[in-house]
C-alpha cells in the first residue's frame, strides 16, 4: 500500500479509525453483560479520541509533543488466529478473537504508515497510534485469556 502524500496517510487512518469507533459502539450495544457493554463502550471513546488527534494534528501539537511511550506486553494470543468475519450472535469468545485481530492489523497498519513519512509530525503520529492500538490489543488479549481461565476445561 502506497500513499502520495501526508493528507492521503492521514485520511486512510482516519477512515479506519471512525470504522473503530463503529465496530466497537456496535459491540458495546449488543454485549449481554455489563462488563462488556462497558469495556466495548470504552473502547469505542478511546477510537474516538484517535480520530480527534488524526483529525488535527496541528491543533493537538501539545499532547502529541508530551506523550509518553511505554512498552506495552504483547501476548501474541491473535497471532496464532485465523481472521473471522462478525456474525451477530456470535459467542463472547468469537467476538474477542476478531476485535484482536483487528486490533493486531492496526499495529501493522500504523507501523507500516509511520514508514512511509518523512514528516516528523505525522511519523509520530503514527508511532502514537501503534502505542493506543497495542495497549487495545493487549487489553482485548488478556480478557480472552482471563475469559478461557474461567471456563471449566
Amino acid at each position: 500500500m502506497e500513499f502520495g502524500s501526508v493528507d492521503e496517510i492521514l485520511n486512510f487512518a482516519l477512515d479506519r479509525e471512525k470504522d473503530a469507533v463503529e465496530f466497537y459502539t456496535d459491540l458495546a450495544k449488543e454485549a449481554t453483560r455489563a462488563s462488556l457493554k462497558e469495556t466495548f463502550a470504552s473502547f469505542a471513546k478511546e477510537e474516538e479520541k484517535h480520530v480527534a488527534l488524526l483529525s488535527d494534528i496541528s491543533g493537538n501539537k501539545g499532547k502529541i509533543d508530551s506523550y509518553e511511550f511505554t512498552k506495552i506486553p504483547d501476548l501474541k494470543i491473535s497471532d496464532y488466529m485465523v481472521e473471522i468475519e462478525y456474525k451477530e450472535g456470535m459467542p463472547m469468545p468469537e467476538i474477542l478473537k476478531l476485535a484482536m485481530k483487528r486490533e493486531e492489523k492496526a499495529v501493522k497498519l500504523y507501523t507500516m504508515l509511520a514508514d512511509q513519512t518523512s514528516d516528523a509530525d505525522v511519523k509520530k503520529v503514527m508511532q502514537i497510534m501503534v502505542q493506543e492500538e497495542s495497549k487495545h490489543k493487549y487489553g482485548l488479549e488478556k480478557l480472552y485469556d482471563d475469559y478461557l481461565a474461567g471456563q471449566d476445561n
